[in-house]
């Protein structure tokens, strides 16, 4: 229907099946997807592409938490990754205590399954200056710690590394694309369980720019991780923008079901381009507020410097609040993806698979890269640093 792009990525999408577990003669053939009628073989690559993405992430996320562990995620990332030129490196256990990543280790220790945190490189433009972050949580399996979930819905909490499955897809599609971009993915994995060595509530703990973080509930985990991850990126790759996302609160479902992510952004200018992203490609986002209300709400206690819960109703917005706390200067957008990034629920959206997880926003993250590839984005910059405002 002269729209060869959008054909691939519906139709991708639409035939992809998870099967990993089921014995060979009793999965379903996948059909052969060929373009017919077209000389846009260019726009029909470009959506194979970006289907073949987001069924990336939906494995990733399928996969039952026995399966996918922190391990063998890390080794699904390079497998992934490396044959198309992207670097990935591996860090342990010893390495994060080095570097005093306390939020993300003391998730971590409620395991015995070893943490593991990915730092991925892609250059795709040697002029295109500082890079991009991408951080997304990979928390393989959470059962809320301590503060346990409701065992009846648990299952799908082995989706809780939706987050880092995204950025894993998103990065390997940037680099089928050439996208003229520099990105830094930074993942940490590790699961949240409940044991005798699990972090409790009322512990109190340092995160690696010296704020001390009360625990006021073990299920807020991602965003423990999440701060690690930002501190480190921020310090380290001095990057021009930070792009997280994250399955970080159950409110997000409340507020928008699984019609679209819920956005946070210090920056309208990326706001724009997110929303614009999400249009084009069908995979809806809606802006939700950064208000210092809700900052007061984590921020505002006599003992320490912020909780990772906050007081109130809004955890979607006290969630969002917490992470601003560890982006003192950068732009930045946080998506949170509960309600979409999970298993597909009623109806809506025919080429995802009901009771399945999605994989998204992977094609909306994708368009949004290919947008900030272009030249408006050095407009972006040439225009804010004349006017000082950076």
């Amino acid at each position: 229907m002269d729209h060869p792009e959008q054909a691939a990525e519906g139709s991708g999408l639409s035939t992809w099946r998870y099967q990993a577990n089921k014995t060979k003669k009793n999965r379903l053939p996948i059909p052969k997807l060929d373009l017919y009628d077209s000389v846009d073989v260019d726009a029909w690559t470009r959506g194979l592409f970006k289907a073949d993405a987001q069924n990336l992430a939906r494995s990733l996320s399928d996969g039952p938490g026995n399966q996918i562990t922190p391990t063998s995620f890390a080794q699904a990332a390079v497998d992934a990754l490396c044959p198309c030129g992207v670097s990935i490196e591996v860090r342990n256990k010893d390495w994060a205590e080095a570097k005093n990543m306390s939020c993300f280790l003391s998730v971590a220790r409620s395991s015995c399954e070893p943490p593991i945190f990915l730092e991925i490189s892609y250059c795709g433009d040697d002029k295109a200056g500082r890079p991009i972050m991408l951080a997304g949580t990979g928390m393989t399996f959470n059962s809320g710690g301590l503060c346990i979930k409701n065992p009846e819905n648990m299952s799908q909490y082995r989706a809780s590394m939706a987050g880092a499955a995204s950025v894993v897809a998103t990065i390997r599609a940037a680099a089928a694309l050439s996208l003229p971009i520099n990105l830094v993915g930074l993942i940490p994995l590790c699961e949240n369980m409940p044991s005798g060595m699990a972090f409790k509530p009322g512990d109190v703990i340092t995160a690696m720019n010296g704020k001390t973080v009360a625990i006021h509930d073990t299920n807020n985990a991602g965003r423990l991780m999440l701060a690690d991850a930002f501190i480190y990126g921020q310090t380290t790759f001095k990057p021009k923008l930070v792009v997280d996302v994250a399955t970080l609160s159950e409110g997000i479902v409340h507020a928008l079901g699984g019609a679209s992510s819920g956005v946070f952004s210090n920056s309208d200018f990326l706001w724009s381009q997110m929303l614009k992203a999400g249009a084009i490609c069908g995979d809806r986002v809606w802006r939700m507020p950064l208000w210092q209300y809700y900052t007061h709400k984590v921020t505002e206690y006599s003992n320490v410097d912020i909780s990772n819960a906050g007081r109130g109703k809004g955890s979607a917005c006290l969630g969002a609040a917490f992470l601003k706390e560890f982006i003192p200067c950068t732009d930045w957008v946080h998506m949170d993806i509960t309600g979409v990034g999970m298993v597909k629920q009623g109806a809506g959206i025919p080429y995802l698979e009901n009771n399945r997880m999605t994989g998204r926003p992977t094609r909306t993250l994708i368009q949004f890269l290919q947008q900030l590839a272009c030249s408006d984005l050095q407009k972006h910059d040439l225009i804010e640093t004349k006017t000082g405002q950076k």
